[in-house]
């Protein structure tokens, strides 16, 4: 019996654009899609070529079945996805751009192949969420209950009003993007996704992290405080770099993606990595 391997390729959209020497990954997070990455693109794709793609969660992911949630209860899985696309299309010394939940993806990811990335940039990452004794990850465990009380009971609504906390709010456009995007995604994918991201814990995994990273934070984000920044600064023993742009929300490339654009240049073209 002949087992026929899954093209990642085809299953997340994955594309390939631009031109240049070094390759640029954008991976996006949770509730949104490639497109997030719209606004920055044009900008990118005129100096590196940039894959793009769409995590199998996605709501613009035409493929109902790709996503399993028995499958997909940790971020390592999502890990070995990201290894397999880029082994697939022949890819190596990348800058991987994660942003929320695809920041400890990278990680993980470089972890178990560091061959694959000369750089990783994480934008609005964490390792964990939720507060513990002489942590401060942004939620107590009583928030996130009612996270994923919400999502279950009704969606649609929580969609829109979780956008309006997330996006900068004096940005309806953004907030609007943000807020189809994630009511894209089917509700029991959304719920199974949301516990894996706010129920995982990769604290002891970030001194294993050995490719450089730069760390990119607004300085006002409800999901991840600064504290998680200074966290993951002192316990990634890589070389590690943190870059602050201003601004309100967790979604930069949506809200503030000029300045975003101006640390990608200090950073990509940075003569240290």
């Amino acid at each position: 019996m002949v087992v026929l391997k899954v093209s990642l390729k085809a299953t997340m959209n994955a594309r390939i654009i631009g031109n240049g020497e070094d390759t640029v990954i954008l991976a996006h997070g949770f509730g949104g899609d490639q497109s997030i990455w719209e606004k920055i693109l044009p900008s990118l794709t005129q100096r590196y070529r940039v894959l793009v793609f769409d995590w199998n969660f996605s709501g613009a992911c035409k493929d109902s079945k790709a996503y399993d949630a028995l499958k997909y209860s940790s971020l390592d899985v999502f890990a070995n996805d990201l290894i397999d696309l880029v082994d697939e299309l022949k890819l190596r010394d990348a800058i991987l751009v994660g942003h929320s939940m695809s920041a400890m993806i990278g990680c993980l990811a470089s972890i178990k192949r560091p061959d694959l990335f000369k750089k990783l940039v994480l934008v609005g990452g964490s390792p964990r969420y939720i507060n513990c004794e002489g942590y401060e990850g942004g939620f107590e465990k009583s928030d996130v209950e009612q996270i994923f009380l919400n999502i279950e009971t009704n969606f649609i609504a929580w969609a829109s009003y979780f956008s309006t906390l997330v996006v900068d709010s004096n940005d309806p456009f953004s907030v609007e993007k943000f807020s189809k995007s994630l009511g894209r995604m089917r509700p029991e994918v959304a719920l199974s996704v949301a516990k894996t991201i706010f129920c995982s814990d990769f604290r002891d995994c970030l001194d294993k992290v050995r490719v450089p990273c730069t760390i990119i934070q607004t300085t006002n984000d409800i999901v991840v405080p600064i504290s998680v920044v200074q966290y993951m600064e002192k316990k990634i023993k890589g070389d590690v770099t943190v870059e602050i742009v201003e601004g309100d929300g967790h979604f930069p490339m949506l809200t503030n993606e000029n300045l975003l654009l101006d640390v990608f240049d200090k950073v990509l073209k940075s003569d240290a990595y």
